[in-house]
Formats: C-alpha cells, structure tokens, sequence
C-alpha cells in the first residue's frame, strides 16, 4: 500500500511547477501525487505534461468548481487517493524536502490517532519568506485545539495537516464550508474528537500568502457565511461530544465565551474584507448587520483593525 497520497486541485499555474517539484524532492519517495485539474483556463495540463514522474496522475473536472465550493475538489481528490495517509497542497505552495520523513517520524510517535500537523513557515510572492505559525504542543485533544484557534492564537492551513485517508472518507470527507473559510479547523477538529492530535514543530510546510490567496481575496459575503456555518456546527459539536476530564474546564469556558469566540471571528472576517474599500465595505456590514448579527460596535472594531 502507498504510505501518501498528496493531492493539487490546481486552478493557478502560476507556482505550480515549482509545487510539484518541491513534492516530487521528498526524501520519502513512497507517495502518489495526485491532481486535479479544476477546469482552468490557465496552462495547469501543459505544466503537468511537461514533468514526467510515474507517481503523478493527473484527472481533469469536467466543469470548475470554482473558489466557492473549494471543498468539493478536496473531496474529489479524497475520492482518488489509495494513500493510507492523504495530504491537500495549494497549487502556489512548497514542501520543504523532509515533509514527508518529519510526518512518518510523527505517525510512528503517535500511530493511533486519524490527524497529524506541523508548524509553517510562510512565504510572499517571491519566496520571501515572512512569518513563522505559532509552535505547538506535541500532542493535544480537541478542546484545547479549539480554544486556541478561536482564541486567534493559532495560525494553519490546510496543508499543514496529514489525514489518515479511510476514516476520513468514512467520516465523509473534509467539511464543507464557503470558500473553505475555516474546512481546515472543522475537519481537523472532527478527526481529532476522539483521539486527539499531534504537532511537529519542525516548518515543513511553505505556505504562500500571496494577492491570489483566497484569505486575500474571495467574496467578503460567503466568507460571513462561512462563519455563520462555523458557529453552528461548534455548538452541535459541543453539545454533542462532552469533554474528557483534562478537557472539562476548557470546556467550560468554552460554553461560557462560545458567543464572544464567534463575535471576534466575525470581527476578523470583517476586517480583512475592509482592508480594501474600507467605507464601502463598512456600509455594506452595517446594512447587514440584523442578518449576520453583527454589531455597531464590532463593525467598528473591524474597520479600526483594518488600518494595521
């Protein structure tokens, strides 16, 4: 059996030779590449062609699924992946070489749990690279995971996780969400309910924040659903799945703060969407204020944040 399979839903061309190339210099060679062409008008089937390695197999949509279903092409590539472990890039990111050794070494710490992570290290448009994600515990449970991403102490990407692929695809896929705009947490957080997960604190992962990036651009009105859609599904999640006893007062504060938690999301959410057309698009928030349950006082926040 495969050990990976590393799958691009590739709509840029951009960066993705150079993607592809940072994954086929893994130091591990027991991996597939698997990807998906999301019907682009960009040469991405010319850039595959040009790269000749039997463990690429390319697939193309019949139709784009396009930044709003994001998701879906995940679960598509999920769908082709016969790796017992499955990995989604970004078709502008890098692997550093020893991504998938630093993995294995991570699995074989910890061989029972359905979700690994690493820390990141990312990069501008030129490579440059700009800022570190926080470091992390070795190993935690899923609580403490959500207080510190709802607590904006965490920074991830989707990239940053390894999955085990058939309890995910049992568990039925990653979660949908608009833009993907928060899929990575929700879908760690649901393979992690259980076990917990593990983090390796060596940046193996080079994520590319760059002015094609969906956290740079996307519509600001599906990202707010997204967080409407988020918060819905952590108060079933938490009403549904009690905490373990080393858990239970994080818990706590969790059913105490959840509302606050989901404020600042917003307030987030908002923020980056004004970091462009800042008076417009505070008009627009406190026109839909009474739909998205926004405050005066939140709108006002987001746009002061904007300036920084």
């Amino acid at each position: 059996m495969i050990k990976f399979s590393i799958c691009i839903p590739a709509y840029k061309s951009e960066y993705l030779k150079e993607c592809i190339q940072s994954i086929l210099n893994q130091t591990v060679s027991d991996f597939e590449l698997i990807i998906l062409n999301d019907h682009s008008p960009e040469p991405v089937k010319e850039v595959v062609a040009s790269i000749e390695d039997p463990r690429i197999r390319y697939f193309e949509n019949e139709k784009n699924v396009g930044s709003v279903d994001l998701v879906d092409n995940w679960n598509q590539c999920l769908s082709y992946a016969i790796g017992e472990f499955v990995i989604i890039m970004g078709d502008d990111d890098l692997l550093r070489s020893d991504y998938l050794e630093e993995f294995i070494r991570l699995i074989e710490t910890f061989p029972d749990l359905e979700v690994y992570h690493c820390r990141s290290l990312v990069i501008d448009d030129m490579g440059s690279e700009i800022m570190l994600t926080p470091a992390l515990p070795q190993f935690e449970y899923v609580y403490d995971s959500i207080w510190h991403r709802l607590h904006q102490l965490r920074s991830n990407y989707i990239s940053d996780y390894v999955y085990r692929t058939e309890t995910l695809k049992h568990r039925g896929g990653f979660f949908k969400l608009p833009l993907a705009w928060g899929s990575d947490d929700i879908s760690a957080f649901i393979a992690s309910a259980e076990k917990g997960i593990a983090h390796t604190n060596t940046p193996v992962f080079r994520y590319r924040s760059n002015r094609l990036s969906i956290t740079s651009t996307g519509s600001d009105i599906h990202k707010m659903e997204a967080d409407l859609g988020y918060a819905d599904w952590l108060e079933a999640f938490m009403k549904n799945n009690p905490p373990k006893k080393q858990d239970e007062v994080v818990y706590a504060h969790l059913s105490r703060n959840l509302q606050h938690y989901i404020k600042l999301r917003k307030v987030y959410t908002m923020m980056v969407s004004m970091r462009s057309s800042r008076f417009k698009k505070m008009l627009m928030w406190i026109k839909g204020r009474k739909k998205y349950n926004l405050t005066i006082g939140s709108i006002l926040v987001a746009f002061l944040k904007s300036f920084n």
